[in-house]
């Protein structure tokens, strides 16, 4: 997939993927090692979630003695959460228009759906 945006939200689509984000927000770095106990996974499994992740640009290693630390690199959720935000807005632009449409309909008197013979 081209996309970068779709490659943020499949690598954000597997929870194992948004706890490690979430992790790395919240501590700057962290290895597959330290990540694997906490997930109760292999620390394979765990390179794994980083490759998915760095492949959508949002992580980041570095090699530090004998481990590989990882951090996120969060400018890619900006063109995702632009994304959703056009996405968001669009969609209320169309449900303010049908609110209006069903609004006015309703005032027309039109109780056709009442009439029963």
């Amino acid at each position: 997939m081209t996309d970068p945006t779709g490659r943020v939200f499949d690598a954000l689509a597997d929870p194992n993927r948004r706890y490690v984000v979430e992790a790395l927000a919240e501590r700057g770095t962290a290895t597959a090692t330290e990540l694997a106990a906490e997930l109760n996974v292999s620390r394979q499994a765990v390179a794994k979630h980083f490759a998915a992740l760095s492949d959508a640009g949002l992580v980041e290693s570095r090699r530090e003695g004998r481990e590989t630390r990882y951090e996120l690199t969060p400018e890619p959720l900006a063109g995702a959460l632009d994304w959703m935000a056009d996405v968001g807005g669009a969609w209320d632009t169309r449900l303010a228009r049908l609110h209006k449409l069903l609004s006015g309909g309703s005032r027309s008197g039109g109780g056709g759906a009442r009439r029963r013979g």
